[in-house]
């Protein structure tokens, strides 16, 4: 390797290749987008290789450039698990780390114990972003996804943090409108609150009861992507909506929400997911540790 190489640089690169735009990484690292393309110039003058093709609109990585994004990602994996094994001697989780939620739990259950980590571990740089779709982390650059739902790609590593399910729920104000639906079938026919959100198959309900599993398609004249938002449409009686535990719980509680069909739920337990590079990661198993006392319900 060229001694004047930088893993700076070869970060900025591997950021650069990964959204394909110098602005992009430009706010990512909050840097301008003079200074990245100056450090991606360094290191095609280092390597003596044409590293990215510029246009107007976008980056796009040269063949040279993807062995380079290669080698890069290696080099700098064993960078990261150098000082991975020697804070974990020390016991002391340091260096950067991203994290990645749903909008909804990620803003109320996840970013409150992100703040608790950050002072619990002070030599840690997190970053947490939310997101209404799911996330490859490898391939965008994340170290753990905190995610709610059981289905989850055999590559990756999940680590269990709690136990939650999804109930179908509706305002007493709906249900003295339209009547309690008394099969899984008869939601067909009801006003369904529909969220599309990450991975979940839109309108398509799979419910589990001890008789098995049933699957109905819903319609509404209601849908959108954002959970908390269809949470408060069912509050003022615009229908039936499928929601976790953590969220609708307390709701039903007070009595603001009566579960629907209470013999039939759907599983959605809480994982952290992280991909199998980091399965030795001292930095990952503290963090997700934390994480896991943090989030447990109170």
């Amino acid at each position: 390797m060229n001694d004047s190489l930088s893993n700076a640089d070869l970060r900025v690169f591997v950021l650069v290749a990964r959204k394909s735009s110098f602005a992009g990484a430009a706010r990512e690292l909050g840097m301008s987008a003079a200074y990245i393309s100056k450090r991606i110039n360094t290191l095609e003058a280092d390597l003596g290789v044409k590293l990215l093709h510029r246009t107007s609109r976008r980056v796009v990585i040269t063949e040279e450039g993807e062995r380079v994004y290669a080698w890069a990602q290696t080099i700098l994996d064993n960078i990261d698990r150098l000082y991975d094994d020697v804070s974990s001697s020390q016991r002391t989780p340091s260096g950067a780390l991203r994290i990645c939620s749903s909008f909804g739990f990620g803003r109320k259950r996840v970013a409150p114990v992100i703040a608790e980590l950050a002072q619990a571990y002070p030599a840690l740089q997190l970053r947490f972003e939310v997101f209404d779709r799911l996330i490859d982390i490898d391939s965008e650059g994340f170290d753990l996804d905190i995610r709610v739902g059981d289905e989850i790609a055999s590559h990756l590593i999940a680590r269990p943090l709690f136990s939650n399910h999804r109930v179908l729920c509706a305002a007493p104000q709906y249900l003295e409108r339209r009547g309690m639906p008394r099969s899984v079938q008869e939601l067909a026919n009801h006003d369904c609150l529909v969220i599309r959100e990450r991975d979940h198959p839109f309108g398509v309900w799979r419910l589990r009861s001890n008789a098995g599993e049933e699957t109905v398609k819903v319609t509404g004249p209601l849908s959108s992507n954002n959970g908390e938002i269809v949470l408060q449409w069912a509050l003022q009686g615009g229908g039936i909506v499928l929601r976790s535990m953590w969220d609708a719980g307390p709701r039903i509680e007070r009595g603001e929400l009566v579960v629907v069909l209470p013999e039939y739920r759907q599983d959605a337990n809480v994982w952290a997911v992280y991909p199998p590079r980091l399965m030795r990661s001292a930095k990952i198993r503290t963090c997700v540790d934390f994480l896991r006392q943090g989030l447990q319900p109170r």
